[in-house]
């Protein structure tokens, strides 16, 4: 079967198949090229979504990493990451196996197309001229043919006429005899033209056509072939990366499998575990003696006072523990200028209350009385707005020793310490082991160095070494402070509502030293006292979850980013338009809002701060009436 045989007569029907094969290649060339744009897409989004949900450095997101259900999350966004990368593989391989590869050969296949049809028409050209030189020979045959019969007719007519003479027959015998011999030469060359045409014709078809048409097929299937083989690399791309691809999907089922909830569950124990025992039971109070209402040595909750004055905020009363108290709330409440001090309560003296605990049969004064003390006294007051700047910043400044945590967070960040710090002396100690072996090296050949002179880099190591050391020491000695404190202890936890009331009066009037030593203001352990001293909850507690939210004085710009990552600030954007609700107190730090639900603290460098002459005007009358 060949196109130079069963088709010698569709020379142009072939031109149009063949230029429809180039124009299908180009097509799939087209089609390959979009889906590896897909793939390409594909795999940036994939690895935009992985980025997207990884934790940030340094934040507490990365924290909570350490869960194994977060884990497995956090090795699915690994895996999606590598997935995404097998999906820009199959891009490159079609890319350069297909794309690449079939581009280049339809230039070739476009050249040996024109190649082949060039030499077909060319052929197609000569066989016509040959046809136009036959066509040629027979019309002057022809008209020879005619012409001579027409002079034999003349001279026959001339012949029997007798009133012509002998010298015009003669003439016109002469221009027959002239006539048949041209019309003899032109039978000759018509009969030669037309075998060499009838030559040229059967080459044409029988042989140059055929090795034409015959090129052309080959080129074509060539062409089917070459698609075809496309096509399957095209899979083949695919099916090399599935492996791979599998062993990503088999890592997330790994992950996945690794999720342990029993663990999650004792981590969660061991994050948020503070140490402190639970409170006793609460002592019954007979309101049928004449006499003051005292509160139990076992209880840690407060009583309202004698019958002569009850301080309220909302009318609620609810005992509520230190450790669950809403600590920010508290101490806006202390220092806002919309909550006005309730009026002193009727005895309320520190004195009346002894240095050392209290003997079962003396009377207690009343907590909230001394919440009172603490709420009418500016010195105190600028404490506790001190302190709950503290509570609310929490920049990392903290005690060094941790005394503001819980004593199993205590004991936790302690133990975490030391680790880092003998982490720290080994490194240190490494660099002095490979300086003191360069030394020796140099002691015993000189000309490669002077040993002199990595003396006084051995000098500070050793002074770095006995540093670390003595730090060392310092965490570990709180350390066992904190471990021998952690067991159970029962029967001390439940004296400590007991010594909270002797050691109340003297630890409100060293306010500012204890924020000193503890700058965050937080929950704060006594080295030299045995117990933890815990603060309980007065009867104003409740009106924390009622507090109105601090009146605008004004607006800012933020001029720099800032990433608001401790507790109590705020991230804000550069040229981002807030509101501001508490000037600079003096400490650097600027309030602000930025809708009812957002609000903290910034740097006040990184602001430009708008004030509102009315509101700041108003915002100070209530600061005067609150103090």
């Amino acid at each position: 079967m060949s196109w130079g045989t069963e088709l010698w007569d569709q020379f142009d029907n072939l031109e149009k198949h063949t230029q429809w094969g180039i124009d299908v290649l180009e097509k799939y060339i087209k089609f390959v090229k979009e889906r590896t744009e897909i793939e390409l897409s594909y795999a940036k989004q994939l690895r935009n979504l992985s980025k997207k949900y990884q934790p940030k450095k340094n934040s507490k997101e990365e924290e909570e990493y350490r869960y194994t259900s977060t884990r497995a999350f956090l090795a699915t966004l690994n895996e999606m990451n590598d997935y995404a990368g097998q999906h820009e593989v199959i891009s490159e391989n079609m890319t350069s196996l297909i794309i690449g590869e079939l581009t280049r050969y339809v230039q070739e296949l476009k050249q040996e197309r024109k190649s082949h049809f060039h030499d077909g028409r060319k052929a197609q050209q000569h066989i016509e001229t040959c046809w136009k030189q036959l066509e040629a020979s027979k019309r002057r045959f022809e008209r020879d043919c005619k012409e001579a019969d027409r002079a034999q007719q003349y001279f026959e007519k001339m012949d029997a006429d007798i009133n012509v003479t002998k010298a015009d027959v003669e003439k016109a015998r002469q221009q027959a005899q002239l006539r048949h011999q041209m019309a003899e030469d032109s039978k000759a060359e018509y009969s030669s033209t037309l075998q060499k045409f009838n030559s040229e014709q059967h080459d044409h078809y029988y042989t140059h056509i055929p090795n034409i048409f015959q090129k052309i097929q080959e080129m074509e299937e060539r062409r089917i072939v070459r698609i075809g083989e496309s096509m399957k690399t095209f899979a083949d791309v695919d099916r090399q990366v599935i492996p791979i691809i599998g062993k990503c999907l088999d890592e997330i089922t790994k992950a996945a499998e690794s999720v342990d909830h029993k663990n999650d569950s004792q981590m969660v124990i061991e994050a948020f575990k503070s140490g402190f025992e639970p409170p006793g039971d609460v002592d019954f109070e007979d309101f049928t003696q004449p006499m003051k209402r005292t509160v139990s040595e076992s209880s840690l909750s407060n009583s309202r006072g004698d019958g002569k004055y009850e301080p309220k905020f909302g009318g609620k009363s609810k005992g509520k523990l230190w450790p669950f108290i809403k600590k920010n709330k508290l101490m806006s409440l202390l220092t806002s200028p919309h909550q006005p001090p309730p009026p002193p309560p009727a005895s309320a003296s520190p004195s009346a209350v002894p240095n050392g605990p209290q003997s079962p049969k003396q009377q207690k004064e009343p907590l909230s009385h001394r919440f009172n003390e603490f709420m009418t006294s500016k010195p105190k007051i600028h404490c506790f707005r001190s302190l709950k700047r503290g509570l609310s910043l929490k920049l990392g400044a903290g005690p060094e020793d941790f005394s503001n945590l819980p004593p199993e967070q205590r004991r936790k960040k302690l133990q975490q310490k030391v680790d880092e710090l003998n982490k720290d002396i080994q490194k240190e100690m490494d660099q002095r082991d490979a300086l003191t072996k360069m030394k020796d090296v140099y002691i015993k050949n000189p000309q490669m160095g002077d040993a002199a002179s990595v003396d006084h880099r051995l000098s500070e190591l050793e002074q770095n070494i006995e540093k670390l050391r003595l730090e060392v020491q310092k965490f570990e000695g709180w350390l066992a402070e904190v471990e021998g404190r952690l067991p159970s202890r029962t029967e001390q936890a439940r004296r400590q509502s007991g010594l909270y009331e002797a050691q109340n009066t003297s630890a409100v009037n060293s306010c500012a030293q204890d924020r000193e030593s503890s700058p965050d203001g937080s929950y704060t352990e006594e080295q030299s006292q045995e117990t933890e001293m815990k603060v309980p909850a007065t009867d104003f507690d409740d009106e924390f979850d009622d507090e109105e939210p601090l009146p605008t004085i004004g607006t800012c710009k933020a001029l720099y980013t800032f990433e608001g990552q401790n507790e109590g600030t705020i991230s804000v954007a550069e040229g981002e338009m807030l509101y501001v609700i508490e000037e600079d107190k003096g400490d650097g730090w600027t309030r602000i809002r930025r809708n009812e639900d957002e609000e903290g603290y910034v740097p006040t460098s990184y602001v430009e701060v708008y004030l509102d002459k009315n509101a700041k005007d108003g915002y100070k009358s209530l600061q005067k009436i609150s103090e």
